[in-house]
């Protein structure tokens, strides 16, 4: 895995590894048992899954290899948590991961505190040589990921219940939006974009390089509810031109009349948040919608989304960081990109086709994950994450 580390200390590690692993699971605590468990489709993974997946990654490349007579919790646990890497052997098929009484959640907090025991102790008691101090930055960051996919995958659980139960009443996870049409002008020319520094990054970021622009215009503020609804109330999902072909598709077999946790009642737009069911605030830019719906709304608009190069460039000047805002760019590799050996290989370099990009952050991205060359991705029909959309021209 090619990341960049500055030297740091057992004594640093030891405190986020701590802030870490303790954040995964006050996630976790509004939860009932029975939230645990569940898997509504194949891309929302149970929440004990996520604490033990993020578990067996600490287990599998830093105990077992690095700590000398360390005994595994369970070694079958390879098989249960092990999530696509196809190096280290077979494993349950993503599909079946809510399928999976055992083990029960108590067993799951039972191995994360059997696992944060040891390495505690490891890093306690071992110079951490560069090899280990980077595997340990990747599962740190690779945890906050799943932190986000937490917050996303409970969010879908628990909005597709018929009762809109609430996740936490306490939890503010929208912001406003400012209502204007403002558009920053960039020029023409040769620029460079990927990251540059000494501070961790992932694989995908590396390798910055120059790319050319014509001269183009991109909104300042994140499209907002009330856009959103002129497009709706303008038929836009009724008229197959706004479309992609692989996306009216999508709107066809899905019936989809609106953003995912939209629901008209009672002649009302009412929006499932974690605070419950309520009615839709025109002012938040507008979350859940996949790639196909964020184009449409574009081409309604007699625009298109920006290109990644072009977002990054334009990041300074924009108000950005409360949705994933979707690009219009391929998620390919950068010129000189190439997979580290192993399964660390597997981590971003596979999962390069069929994928789109989407940059900036959410208002779930864990604190250090908001770089203006965090390249996220996922398939055009994904609405689940906290997404949203960025207009250009």
């Amino acid at each position: 895995m090619q990341v960049k580390e500055a030297g740091v200390s057992q004594e640093y590690f030891i405190k986020k590894y701590n802030t870490v692993r303790s954040h995964s699971e006050h996630i976790c605590k509004p939860l009932e048992i029975e939230d645990y468990v569940v898997q509504p489709i194949v891309d929302v993974s149970p929440p004990k899954w996520h604490l033990g997946h993020t578990t067996w990654f600490f287990e599998t490349f830093i105990l077992k290899p690095n700590y000398k007579g360390y005994q595994v919790f369970n070694d079958q646990y390879d098989f249960v948590f092990n999530s696509y890497y196809e190096s280290l052997g077979a494993r349950v098929v993503r599909t079946d991961r809510g399928n999976l009484s055992r083990p029960s959640v108590t067993d799951v907090y039972r191995y994360r505190a059997y696992v944060d025991q040891h390495m505690e102790a490891f890093l306690q008691n071992n110079s951490l040589s560069a090899d280990v101090s980077e595997l340990l930055e990747l599962g740190l960051n690779h945890e906050q990921q799943h932190q986000e996919l937490l917050y996303s995958d409970i969010k879908y659980i628990l909005g597709h219940n018929p009762l809109f139960p609430v996740y936490s009443s306490d939890a503010v996870f929208d912001q406003k939006s400012i209502q204007n049409n403002e558009f920053i002008k960039v020029a023409s020319g040769i620029y460079e974009i990927g990251y540059q520094g000494e501070d961790f990054c992932f694989d995908n970021e590396l390798g910055r390089h120059k790319v050319y622009l014509e001269d183009f215009e991109i909104a300042k503020y994140p499209v907002t509810n009330v856009q959103y609804l002129e497009f709706i109330a303008d038929g836009g999902y009724t008229n197959f031109k706004y479309w992609h072909s692989e996306g009216w598709e999508w709107v066809k077999e899905n019936a989809a009349k609106s953003p995912l946790y939209w629901h008209f009642i009672d002649q009302k737009w009412m929006n499932y948040t974690f605070a419950g069911l309520k009615e839709i605030d025109l002012n938040e830019p507008v979350c859940h919608v996949n790639f196909y719906e964020a184009s449409a709304f574009a081409a309604w608009k007699g625009m298109r989304l920006p290109t990644e190069s072009e977002w990054e460039i334009a990041s300074p000047n924009l108000n950005w960081g409360q949705r994933w805002e979707w690009t219009e760019s391929a998620y390919l590799p950068y010129p000189g990109y190439h997979k580290a050996p192993g399964a660390i290989g597997e981590y971003n370099g596979k999962f390069m086709v069929n994928q789109m990009v989407l940059r900036g952050a959410s208002v779930a991205t864990p604190q250090g994950h908001s770089r203006a060359t965090y390249r996220n991705f996922f398939h055009p029909r994904h609405q689940w994450q906290f997404m949203g959309i960025r207009l250009a021209k």
